[in-house]
């Protein structure tokens, strides 16, 4: 099961879990009020198990690839995670299904605080349009991931601040509390 929990405010190493002190973590239930989607899949057995499969159908996902990120395989890989890791939004979801290693996707909350969300092999996760987010490595630096799409594949980050921007203000009207 995911784990996911407030961060502290240090500036240490990024890949580090940056808890704060007492932990305070953070259910799905309260990713979902984010809008944030959870998903285990049989990472070895991901085509056979077929979750996969209902998931792209159920959400129109018709594009995908793969990424694997480390020091020997990734171009230009401290430059690549330094853009990932900046604070952006995308017009449409990001959808991510780790098929190896590890990593952090942090969102901020309603309050403007970072939440953590560590994912590992088989997690699935889908950041809805509009959220302020990113990714970086955890510090044994490999993730192996399945990148989805509905329609064309736009790798568009916009960098906060974007409140005037359509998804951040569709985001804003369907996550933000009454």
């Amino acid at each position: 099961m995911v784990r996911a929990w407030i961060m502290d405010e240090s500036d240490a190493d990024k890949r580090l879990p940056h808890m704060t002190e007492p932990p305070q973590m953070v259910d799905l239930d309260y990713l979902k009020e984010l809008g944030i989607l959870y998903y285990k899949l049989d990472a070895d057995n991901w085509k056979e198990e077929g979750k996969l499969d209902e998931i792209r159908k159920e959400r129109n996902y018709n594009y995908e690839d793969e990424v694997e990120a480390t020091r020997e395989t990734l171009p230009s890989y401290d430059a690549t995670l330094e853009m990932w890791y900046e604070e952006h939004i995308h017009s449409d979801e990001e959808i991510r299904f780790i098929l190896d290693g590890s990593g952090y996707f942090d969102v901020r909350n309603r309050n403007d605080k970072w939440i953590r969300i560590e994912t590992e092999k088989g997690d699935m996760l889908i950041l809805p349009a509009g959220i302020y987010h990113r990714f970086t490595m955890d510090t044994k630096d490999f993730i192996k991931a399945k990148r989805l799409f509905s329609g064309v594949p736009v790798w568009t980050a916009h960098k906060r601040p974007q409140e005037e921007h359509e998804s951040r203000r569709n985001y804003v009207k369907n996550y933000s509390p009454m």
